[in-house]
């Protein structure tokens, strides 16, 4: 006997609520169950962002790839962003949990996928990004109080390599390249680094293809159908 739950009115409103507390929702009427996960605004790690500031919150998205790796029904993964980056540590967490999913995953990068957002935008078996998307690269910042010391600049060293590695290990892009981009002087006001373009970023082969939704979810269907 049907439950409450089953009626396509409590389905769609169990769904509303999903993306307007989440920004997630698991598409179930096309060909494959595809979950997909919006990453926006400012990725959220241990501290919380100001009021009025949109946020990926790290303890809403963990329990989602969770599910998406353990749950039979969903065989697919799509994730869609639109960051300025965020949380160092929170941002490679994700990027590596999304990494790790044995099921075919797809990104798409919309507006933009800067700074952190590169190595989620990454992480997936295969990367698309529209041609009016940017991604910034640049070096690992810091904001509050630091102590000015040798060891200070060393963990940032340390940090900044395990981005790089990461990036490179999941994109086309060498470290030297990637560093290089990131070290560049004469680009950006009062700061170092570079601002990619959709075909720039696919050129440089940090992302995979030029592409929007119907691409993303084109080649998803293909992984899935494949095996």
């Amino acid at each position: 006997m049907d439950t409450a739950k089953d009626t396509p009115a409590e389905q769609h409103r169990m769904e509303k609520e999903d993306i307007e507390d989440l920004g997630t929702v698991t598409l179930t009427r096309g060909g494959h169950v595809i979950h997909c996960l919006t990453v926006i605004g400012q990725i959220e790690g241990h501290t919380e962002a100001p009021q009025g500031q949109k946020t990926t919150k790290y303890e809403h998205v963990i329990p989602q790839l969770v599910a998406v790796q353990e749950d039979p029904r969903i065989e697919g993964l799509l994730v869609l962003l639109n960051t300025v980056g965020g949380d160092v540590e929170t941002g490679l967490a994700l990027a590596e949990l999304i990494a790790s999913i044995s099921k075919p995953s797809a990104t798409l990068v919309l507006g933009g996928g800067h700074s952190i957002g590169i190595p989620l935008a990454v992480s997936a078996r295969h990367s698309f990004i529209v041609p009016t998307a940017t991604m910034t690269v640049h070096p690992v910042r810091h904001s509050g109080l630091i102590l000015g010391v040798p060891q200070t600049m060393h963990c940032f060293e340390q940090m900044q390599q395990r981005i790089t590695g990461f990036v490179a290990a999941h994109s086309g892009m060498p470290e030297k390249r990637y560093t290089q981009l990131m070290l560049h002087t004469g680009e950006l006001v009062m700061d170092m680094g570079t601002v990619l373009d959709g075909r720039r970023a696919v050129k440089e082969k940090l992302i995979d293809e030029l592409g929007g939704l119907s691409d993303a979810l084109a080649w998803l269907y293909k992984e899935i159908e494949r095996g």
